[in-house]
């Protein structure tokens, strides 16, 4: 059975979301999909597809906010950045869309024939990189949105994630982010490249200098970890101390 192509659908018209949604259900029966989500601008689809694992994203090139080529541009910054199909009504738009590496540049009304060209051009391409490298699940970035302005964190720069009452700090060598997620659930998804410490907190493996003993309140002295770049100390639980003796080990 043939993997549906992942799908992800952006313009600021309810009425041409809808149109399009029932001409891609016009060609499920020759090439399988599934709806991943939608969005009326580009801000949003970007915070979405950063969080989402997509094949590709079908774009209105004339949005409020961010336009069809700024979002296009902004999602090559992703480690798997979905194909792009433009769906638009203007013609002019076409050295553009070549320049931001669109699969395809599809004119509104959409017709069946020319839609399922193009899907059927993702399929293809997203076979011939399964069969290149290995799939992996793990997020490339962080989407943190503040004041209304969305931000995404590169996990390569993440020091420590710490659970601190409904959100998760996250800190990068400059500064300190709020994550609405679950340390659970970060630790399954990104698990190679941290360690648990405590139970209300994960550290960059690479971030990693070393540990040290800390006098406590009561005269007794608990272990620290020591991160490249970052002046706190993390608390190492009892619990956790086993991550001590295998960074000696593998030190």
């Amino acid at each position: 059975m043939t993997t549906p192509l992942r799908l992800f659908l952006v313009d600021d018209e309810m009425p041409a979301l809808r149109r399009l949604e029932d001409v891609l259900h016009d060609c499920a029966s020759e090439c399988p999909i599934e709806i991943l989500g939608t969005a009326t601008n580009g801000v949003s689809a970007l915070a979405q597809l950063a969080e989402a694992d997509a094949d590709a994203a079908i774009i209105d090139i004339q949005m409020p906010q961010m336009s069809g080529i700024e979002l296009a541009r902004e999602l090559q910054s992703l480690s798997q950045p979905p194909a792009v199909i433009f769906a638009t009504a203007f013609e002019e738009y076409g050295v553009a869309a070549f320049e931001v590496r669109a699969v395809d540049y599809l004119l509104k009304p959409i017709r069946r024939e020319r839609l399922l060209d193009a899907l059927n051009r993702v399929a293809e391409m997203r076979a011939a990189q399964a069969q290149a490298e290995p799939a992996s699940h793990a997020r490339s970035h962080f989407s943190v949105t503040e004041r209304g302005r969305l931000h995404l964190i590169p996990v390569a720069e993440a020091r420590y994630l710490k659970a601190e009452q409904k959100y998760i700090t996250l800190r990068t060598r400059e500064r300190e982010y709020l994550l609405e997620d679950s340390l659970t659930r970060l630790e399954e998804e990104f698990g190679s490249r941290f360690v648990r410490i405590h139970r209300n907190c994960l550290v960059a493996r690479d971030s990693l200098v070393g540990f040290e003993k800390m006098p406590s309140n009561g005269g007794e002295t608990h272990w620290v970890a020591v991160l490249k770049d970052v002046p706190e100390r993390l608390a190492v639980s009892r619990r956790q101390q086993h991550v001590i003796k295998e960074f000696k080990k593998n030190g």
